[in-house]
């Protein structure tokens, strides 16, 4: 058995993969693979040989229940070499799915896919990049997840550039099970350093242990041979159903901290409002203007985790007609829905005209607002941008809603000893529904604020009721302490909704066979030449239909209009592949193989027509069973995809310290001079003097492009396998990368524009749009309001670079069973990015912050130790290792942090199956940075949930009965 478990750790290592968790079921399954060929991700060549020339990551189904991941996103943030920007932790600015990062190159260039064929866009919504939404995936039906970390679009065409995530799902399964697992966190509120912040700020936080964010999930497999072993239908349902949390209920989250997280910052939209005169800045007390202004804390009520409810279901299906075609099938189907809950709306800088005769106004406010003639307009109204939020109305939500489908119909088998098939169609559908509760209407606050007394009646009402343009309008005094009526709010409501679709088709097909059958084959080889030729028609589309609400920017919290999409590309490819046995069974070269790749893809795109190669090389050299090199080249050229040509376009916020045009809240001047700021657009009167952001947020135009062209990259790895004959059950593999990516399609820094523009680049000085007053940040009208405009574009260079290591060691311990130490490393040496040519480099490896965004740890380690009883238990302990970041800023740089995960699996009977474990288990907060962590930067909370663990503990029980 020793040696059984030899080869099999010897396998996993020579295919760069790590075992994660090797468990009894594991190595069985393992084994079996041993007596026949494989396909492993990367390649659709078959080989039964130990050497890959291609590094990749497993993660088995035993891990899931190891870390009790209910969500598979959970699970594979966790790799070190994964990271995640959509998750269930996003409030402001979610999309409401969840999506795989590699090498943090970006969701669209990860290849998510489900049986070596593709899923479908994750959701038309505006704020994604296109990556797919794998809450899609059923965590019960999953037999692994092979993480290719590296370029294979030669293989699986654009997309690929970062690396390929493929779920392997079970098509074998014969029985009932049925899972339940229960979850949730727990965490202390002892931070006594932001305690006394955020008290001495006036505003409430928790003290003491708080259990919450339960997450219940059901699933049940039924599976069944067919005909004696010919086919196999498996089919599945599941359930979920998660609790949510808010920011309120964590110390470290419940202000929102400044840039240095020192004190609290929160918004200028206040309950008091923020009213901007040419005689200055005020706030309300009473009936009084008084100067300056308060803010707002919006942290507390937004969602730190989401509230969730997600049915799954679907089967897989295989059937052998004859010796040469089996038939094929896959349906899922996925229903999701999602809340992401933040502060509410207000009038969010709305520039108005107040009249004299507004009867809520004071005589003080009167006299502030009119006393000089000069800045009154010609009628004789006084010009004022207010900044009020609707605490009266409660917080806004946003309800999002994402049903999928996908199919899958094929064909293959052998069509004699020599060549085989495979053949199949894919469709996939994502309707989205987005349902935005207790936003404003700009036009209903604009009609409430201008109240006047109803000359019939003598009463207040709006100015809009007396002249019959809209007679349900309610007035809205915000000029009184505790002045508004309860059905101001409700009138002002403006329900928006959203509809949209992407859909995806395939059609693939190719031909593999073994050339060795016809004598082609090197002399110095004893296997003949593998071949796959293939060719594959995809079409895109994607439809997002706004309602009026959204199309003209009527929402007072939506940040600008939201125009209608409807767009879709196609691509006709073909593609080969070629694996050459170079010399086997020689003294240092027990085998040596090359691996040829090439695809040409002919790519429509409305009007316009793209061609593009991509292709690759790869070896791998087996020394002896000992000791194996490999290494590959692969130049992939990636097109835009449906998301960033038809993205639609809109308002989205970025945080930024100070305007550097203008004197900041806190009193500090202008960073730059007069010269550079006439540049941007600012007047030597408005210089200095307007009004900058209270809460460090500035608005910047998004969305796609068709004018968008495809990026390239060029892909080197390097990497050496040890599975040392001296040292049995030993295996390590390390692997040297390099990611080199040119004219990357992205969005320019908004920031990073606003400098280059004071820095004199005219060209992106025409990006910069001041407002009538000089500012980034007010209103929200495309035409009007000031804002920088960064839509998708091609950029410059990025370029990576960096060692993954995976290291296995399986030792006996007598009769106490034995252990088992995985360990997967990630080691950035290089994230260099350069967004414009004349623009300098800048390094982003251990960086957060600035235009580096998400952190980018350059060291990431995680060290599973699992010992397998013989008392039918298993336990298992893991280490994971973040590295620390730089504030690129110099404001906050982030810790290292460790976390250490226990669990336990018990088969309390041949049918039945206990587990339980703790996650985080010493509690560990998540490093708090401030306001920096904020949405455009995938952050939340004043952290990173996708990095971090955000919640506390996360303690998890189920039980698994099969028979």
């Amino acid at each position: 058995m020793l040696k059984k478990n030899r080869l099999t750790m010897a396998v996993s290592a020579a295919l760069g993969m790590s075992a994660a968790a090797i468990l009894p079921s594991v190595a069985n399954a393992q084994d079996e693979l041993m007596v026949e060929e494989v396909v492993v991700t990367g390649s659709r060549i078959q080989k039964a040989n130990l050497v890959s020339a291609s590094p990749v990551t497993q993660v088995d189904a035993e891990e899931f229940k190891f870390q009790g991941a209910t969500r598979v996103e959970d699970l594979m943030k966790n790799l070190p070499q994964v990271y995640s920007n959509q998750n269930s932790s996003q409030a402001n600015g979610a999309t409401g799915t969840a999506t795989l990062n590699l090498r943090n190159l970006g969701d669209e260039r990860t290849l998510v896919l489900v049986n070596g064929r593709r899923l479908p866009a994750g959701s038309p919504i505006q704020g994604g990049s296109g990556g797919a939404d794998i809450n899609q995936i059923p965590a019960a039906l999953i037999e692994r997840v092979e993480v290719l970390t590296g370029g294979a679009s030669a293989t699986y065409g654009s997309d690929a550039v970062a690396g390929v995530v493929n779920f392997i799902m079970m098509d074998d399964f014969e029985g009932v099970k049925f899972d339940y697992q229960f979850s949730q966190y727990q965490h202390d509120n002892d931070n006594d350093h932001l305690q006394d912040i955020v008290g001495g700020a006036g505003f409430p936080f928790p003290d003491g242990s708080a259990t919450d964010g339960d997450i219940q999930d059901w699933s049940l497999v039924i599976g069944s041979n067919l005909a004696n072993g010919r086919g196999n239908v498996t089919a599945y349902a599941g359930y979920r159903e998660i609790d949510a949390v808010f920011q309120s209920q964590r110390d470290y989250s419940s202000c929102a901290l400044n840039t240095t997280a020192s004190g609290c910052l929160g918004s200028g939209t206040s309950a008091e409002g923020t009213f901007i005169t040419p005689a200055g800045v005020f706030f309300v007390d009473g009936n009084q203007f008084i100067p300056g202004n308060k803010v707002y804390n919006y942290g507390p009520l937004n969602s730190y985790q989401r509230p969730d409810e997600r049915y799954t279901g679907g089967a897989f299906g295989r059937f052998t007609i004859n010796e040469h075609v089996e038939t094929y099938t896959e349906l899922s189907f996925m229903d999701n829905q999602t809340n992401a809950q933040i502060a509410p709306s207000g009038a969010f800088g709305l520039a108005l005209n107040i009249s004299p005769d507004n009867p809520f106004l004071s005589d003080q406010q009167r006299g502030i607002l009119f006393g000089d003639l000069d800045t009154l307009n010609d009628d004789g109204t006084a010009p004022i941008t207010v900044l009020r939020r609707n605490v009266e109305g409660g917080p806004r939500n946003q309800d999002l809603r994402h049903t999928t489908f996908r199919g899958v119909f094929g064909f293959r088998g052998d069509i004699n000893e020599t060549w085989r098939y495979d053949v199949y169609g894919l469709y996939s559908q994502v309707s989205m529904e987005n349902t935005y509760y207790n936003d404003l209407s700009n036009t209903k606050i604009a009609n409430a604020v201008d109240a006047v007394i109803d000359p019939e009646t003598g009463d207040t009402t709006c100015a809009s009721v007396v002249d019959g343009s809209d007679p349900n309008c309610v007035p809205w005094n915000i000029w009184q302490t505790g002045g508004v009526d309860p059905a101001a709010p409700a009138y002002m409501t403006l329900p928006l909704f959203a509809r949209g679709t992407t859909e995806q088709k395939v059609f693939s097909g190719y031909v593999a066979g073994s050339l060795g059958d016809y004598g082609i084959q090197l002399p110095t080889a004893d296997s003949g030449v593998e071949i796959v030729v293939g060719a594959e028609y995809r079409k895109e589309s994607l439809s997002f239909n706004p309602d009026e609400g959204f199309q003209l920017g009527l929402g007072a919290g939506q940040g600008g209009a939201t125009p209608a999409v409807d767009g879709s590309y196609d691509v006709t490819e073909f593609f080969t592949e070629m694996s050459i046995p170079v010399i086997e069974g020689a003294a240092f070269a027990e085998e040596v193989t090359l691996d040829l790749g090439y695809r040409y893809s002919e790519y429509e795109i409305e009007d316009n027509s793209i061609s593009t190669d991509t292709y690759g090389i790869r070896a791998a050299w087996a020394l002896n069973s000992d000791l194996k090199l490999r290494g590959s080249y692969q130049r992939a050229v990636r097109a835009p995809n449906i998301r960033e040509l038809f993205q639609p376009q809109g308002f989205n916020l970025f945080d930024m310290v100070q305007d550097p045009c203008t004197t900041s809240p806190d009193g500090n001047p202008p960073t730059a001079t007069l010269a550079q700021c006439q540049r941007s657009g600012v007047t030597p009167e408005q210089y200095g003097n307007f009004v900058d952001s209270f809460a460090g947020q500035y608005n910047f135009l998004q969305g796609g492009s068709t004018e968008l062209q495809p990026e390239e990259s060029d892909t080197y790895s390097i990497g050496i396998v040890v599975t040392p004959d001296v040292l049995d059950g030993l295996n390590v593999s390390v692997d040297w990368y390099s990611i080199e990516i040119e004219q990357g399609i992205d969005n320019l820094g908004p920031e990073f524009i606003l400098n280059q523009c004071l820095a004199g680049n005219d060209a992106l000085c025409a990006n910069v749009k001041r407002g009538p007053l000089g500012d980034l940040w007010l209103g929200s009208d495309v035409n009007t309001s000031g804002h920088i405009v960064a839509t998708n574009d091609n950029l410059a260079r990025e370029e990576v670079e960096g060692f993954d290591v995976s290291a296995d060691l399986t030792v006996a311990v007598g009769d106490m069973g034995s252990l088992n130490f995985s360990n997967n490393m990630s080691l950035i040496t290089k994230w260099d990015q350069q967004e414009v040519d004349v623009a300098p480099v800048v390094s982003c490896d251990g960086v957060w912050g600035g235009e580096c965004g998400y952190p980018t740890p350059d060291f990431r380690n995680n060290l599973r130790t699992t010992w397998l009883t013989p008392w039918d238990m298993t336990f298992s302990l893991m280490w994971r290792h973040i590295g620390g970041t730089d504030d690129q800023r110099g404001n906050v740089d982030i810790d290292s942090i460790d976390y250490f995960d226990l669990a336990a699996v018990w088969d309390v009977v041949d049918s039945t199956t206990l587990r339980l474990g703790v996650n985080n288990i010493l509690d560990e907060e998540p490093p708090i940075v401030g306001d920096g962590a904020g949405p455009s930067n995938n952050g939340n909370g004043g952290t990173f949930p996708g990095m971090y663990d955000a919640l506390g503990r996360y303690m998890y029980v189920g039980l698994t009965v099969q028979f």
